[in-house]
């Protein structure tokens, strides 16, 4: 199953469904705050525009998944907005998602990658870890009310 599985760029018409991924998940575990709002109404102005990336996850050509880079610095970016499905979830799409995003941030030699999320999200926060994403300090301010814990992954760029 795996083989039919693409990871492709963000095209303006997947913006439904970059922003439709992103909504159910949060409605599931959280809710939609303005600056989810924000970036989801807007990925091109607020993420590509700022020399992000956002990739769309394809099983057999249909979108099931989504993540995004958001630049915050140089070779400095936040692993963001990953989705799956929820038909998909628990196949193990997680891992390759983040297997790929490594891969790409290495072979664009980043410094690190960060990522906020919450620590009731155990699945998310164990799958960071077996990646090697270790808890940091959170930065004041963060963006979302959600948002408890903050890990990075050093790069060997």
């Amino acid at each position: 199953m795996t083989d039919s599985l693409e990871f492709r760029p963000y095209q303006s018409s997947d913006a439904t469904d970059f922003k439709t991924l992103n909504v159910e998940w949060l409605e599931t575990y959280f809710e939609v705050e303005p600056y989810d709002e924000l970036v989801l109404s807007n990925p091109k102005n607020e993420i590509i525009d700022q020399g992000g990336s956002i990739f769309m996850v394809l099983l057999e050509g249909k979108s099931i998944g989504t993540f995004a880079f958001i630049k915050k610095g140089e070779g400095l970016y936040e692993f963001s907005k990953m989705a799956v499905t929820p038909k998909e979830r628990g196949k193990g799409f997680g891992n390759l998602m983040m297997q790929f995003a490594i891969h790409y941030a290495e072979q664009h030699h980043w410094r690190s990658l960060i990522l906020y999320s919450s620590t009731i999200l155990e699945n998310s926060i164990y799958l960071y870890s077996k990646y090697g994403f270790k808890e940091v300090p959170i930065d004041p301010g963060i963006k979302y009310a959600r948002g408890n814990i903050k890990m990075e992954l050093i790069l060997s760029a």
